[in-house]
């Protein structure tokens, strides 16, 4: 039984010291003591198995086993083979059927290729998509695979499919598809569903695994069996005992593994009798893709806030790999993770709304004022909450951004209701809470009583898709009532209720340095979004039409806002009083430490900076911070970015073969203007005619991990060159005389 495995099993490499094993046992004399064939015959079965982990690896006990030797059948007999294990249908939608349960070799291929292509092929090249049915394919010659791959591929290139190792005659054949077949090529860009059951196996594996992996079918049904390319029973010496072993394994190129003895695992895994009607329904939502990329791609290009990312969007829709999707909602997610990724902005969302859900937006008739007088006065009345609490501290609370171009024409009541009985208290609160949105353009007038009038501020800017308009929300020149000013806090209540424009006023107040957030991180409902359902589908997608863009240039993409001092919305109010109490000591704070710095910090001339930096951002309300802890992450802040020099870094070293040098080229301790800084992104568009030192500046920002490398390669020039008389001819030479050697 050793030699005969020596001889023939397909890895030879696990055979080490078998001969010694299978020598052991018989010493051992427990072998010896089995009387009956059978039992020893499993024994060893076990025994084989086990050493080699190997399942297809069986002794058999068969005294009256008889060789089946199949003679070349004649062209009738073949014809009949083909006919009773090939069968090609219809079905609706023009959806193809082919059912084979045993692949044909070589040999036949040859025979009957016309019969082939007139009875199957050609009738198949005509469907629109195709289920390729292999549940009760167990038999098949791996010789015939080629050919079939062939039918689903391109006629050229021509590429590796398998590799299949002959122990016995120790020779290794490469499978290739073939560049002309009779028939006409099923091509690439049809969907092909190949049904597979625990009893598919051998050449019919071959295929699955083939076309599974160059991701030109989808595989729904059962794992497959595991089989082998090849096994041959031998007879154990003169005995009446066999080993069946396999001969030849498989190792396929595109993947560096093989289907034999794991099986092929489905990619929508179904009992074996449900996988025609889950075809069907898979390739109904396939059908469908085209149209919802389409669809997708147009409502980004009419509604997207950002215009200069629909093109790089509309090219990720057109190039996407949605060759898996095996469902609507496989589909939505596809499609989310890579709108996503290429957009940057959490808002554009797409998403498999379950039995096609109703989609409701926010009525905007909700935060619409009364154009009467009188009603307009009760509703300032009602909406607006005032009190004087504790301590001087006033406290405003408002559940919506009502709409303002009414409420200015009353501007008097709104000025005498809401900030004069706030205008001599200490601090403020403005309570939102509870306060689920409304226009955006009543922000700015409530800015404007936050600050000195005598200065104009810019608080915002709105671009609107839809009308395709910038619009700056700036404080307004005059307001009618007594202004708050920017000298005393202000300290603005969320919680997870807090939402849409109620959001937008707390982020403000952050981004603007005005005040402290202190509460719960808010819903992150964004109100300035579409949302639209995709014709024919359970999928939507949410559109942002209108970019919020705050004073610093940056687009708020919502997410939720996080405060200051994050404490249970219910706690908020308690929480303020201890970090107002905080807040009045911060400026003899600031002093102190700059005092202390400037008599003990071992860089003088830093320390001499520190007071007046610090004051002078504290009085620009930069240092709105809730705790006393903060206050070492400012200054530690301060001396990085501010105080002290960056640290050189060493970019590259020229070496000048005119001088014999080598110079060493640093970053630069200063620079005129403002620092572009470390953080945000940069990218290097490059092209063929790129050069010299823009070569030198490109691969130094990419080896610094400082940049994204876009475009062509450069022209690999030098940095510099000298041109030489060759001897007295007539001849230059044009030499480079110096190189740059990285860091790395």
């Amino acid at each position: 039984m050793a030699k005969i495995l020596l001889e023939n099993y397909c890895f030879p490499e696990n055979l080490a010291g078998m001969q010694e094993a299978i020598q052991q046992a018989i010493n051992s004399g427990e072998i010896l003591r089995i009387s009956d064939r059978k039992t020893l015959a499993a024994v060893l079965t076990v025994g084989v198995q086990g050493a080699l982990n190997d399942p297809r690896l069986t002794v058999s006990y068969e005294p009256n086993f008889v060789p089946v030797i199949l003679p070349s059948l004649p062209r009738e007999q073949l014809i009949r083979l083909v006919r009773n294990s090939v069968k090609v249908d219809i079905l609706e939608n023009n959806i193809g059927y082919l059912r084979i349960d045993r692949i044909i070799g070589e040999e036949t291929v040859t025979k009957l290729g016309s019969l082939l292509k007139d009875n199957i092929w050609d009738k198949v090249a005509r469907t629109s998509s195709l289920i390729f049915d292999l549940r009760y394919s167990t038999a098949g010659q791996l010789s015939g695979v080629p050919f079939i791959i062939s039918y689903f591929s391109d006629p050229e290139p021509i590429f590796h499919i398998d590799t299949v190792y002959d122990r016995p005659s120790n020779t290794t054949r490469e499978l290739w598809t073939m560049p002309s077949i009779k028939g006409e090529r099923y091509g690439k860009k049809k969907d092909v569903i190949i049904l597979t059951s625990k009893r598919t196996m051998g050449a019919a594996e071959a295929v699955a695994y083939t076309l599974k992996n160059l991701k030109r079918a989808i595989i729904v049904g059962e794992r497959s069996a595991g089989g082998s390319v090849k096994v041959r029973k031998i007879r154990i010496g003169g005995s009446e005992f066999y080993i069946t072993v396999p001969v030849a394994r498989s190792v396929s190129p595109i993947t560096g593994q093989s289907w034999e003895v794991s099986g092929i695992p489905p990619t929508v895994n179904v009992v074996s009798k449900e996988a025609v009607p889950k075809a069907k329904s898979l390739l109904a939502v396939r059908s469908a893709i085209p149209q919802v990329v389409q669809s997708i791609s147009n409502k980004i290009r009419r509604w997207y806030a950002f215009t200069d990312r629909v093109p790089p969007l509309l090219q990720q829709l057109q190039t996407m790999d949605l060759f898996s999707v095996i469902s609507e909602e496989d589909l939505a997610i596809r499609l989310n993770q890579d709108l996503q990724t290429v957009s940057d902005d959490p808002r554009l969302i797409i998403k498999y709304m379950q039995d096609n859900a109703a989609i409701e937006e926010e009525d905007p008739e909700l935060y619409k004022v009364p154009d009467d007088s009188k009603l307009l006065r009760t509703m300032i009345e009602t909406t607006f909450k005032i009190e004087i609490l504790q301590g001087n501290t006033g406290y405003l609370r408002f559940d919506k951004f009502v709409e303002f171009s009414p409420l200015i024409k009353l501007e008097e009541v709104f000025a005498k209701t809401v900030w004069e009985p706030l205008k001599d208290t200490s601090n403020l609160i403005i309570d939102l809470r509870y306060n689920t949105g409304g226009y955006s353009a009543s922000l700015a007038l409530i800015l404007s009583y936050l600050y000195d009038t005598s200065h104009k501020h810019h608080f915002f800017t709105i671009y609107d898709r839809i009308q395709n308009t910038t619009t700056a929300h700036d404080s307004y020149p005059q307001i009618t009532g007594p202004s708050y000013g920017s000298k005393r806090g202000v300290y603005v209540l969320t919680s997870y209720y807090t939402a849409s424009v109620g959001e937008e006023f707390a982020y403000l107040i952050q981004s603007l340095h005005r005040g402290t957030v202190i509460g719960e991180i808010t819903s992150g409902n964004l109100m300035h979004s579409r949302m639209f359902q995709i014709e024919g589908t359970g999928l939507a997608i949410t559109v942002p039409v209108i970019n919020f863009i705050d004073n610093n240039g940056e687009c708020w993409l919502g997410g939720g806002l996080v405060p200051d001092a994050i404490v249970l919305a219910e706690e908020a109010v308690d929480h303020f009083h201890e970090i107002a109490d905080f807040h009045k000591g911060l400026r003899s704070l600031m002093e102190v430490i700059g005092e202390l710095l400037e008599k003990h910090y071992a860089i003088h001339e830093v320390a001499l900076q520190v007071s007046k930096v610090l004051l002078s951002k504290w009085a620009e309300g930069h240092y709105w911070i809730p705790t006393a802890e903060e206050v070492g992450y400012i200054i530690d802040a301060l001396f990085k970015t501010e105080l002290l020099p960056e640290p050189l870094r060493h970019l590259y070293t020229i070496f000048d073969r005119t001088t014999t040098t080598m110079t060493e080229v640093m970053t630069l301790p200063h620079v005129r203007g403002q620092r572009y800084g470390s953080s945000k992104d940069v990218y290097i568009l490059t092209s063929h005619m790129t050069g010299s030192a823009a070569e030198v500046f490109t691969r130094t920002m990419k080896d610094l991990n400082r940049a994204t490398i876009i475009g062509e390669p450069t022209i690999g020039g030098s940095l510099s060159s000298g041109t030489y008389q060759i001897g007295d001819s007539t001849l230059y030479a044009s030499t480079p005389n110096q190189a740059v050697l990285t860091t790395t």
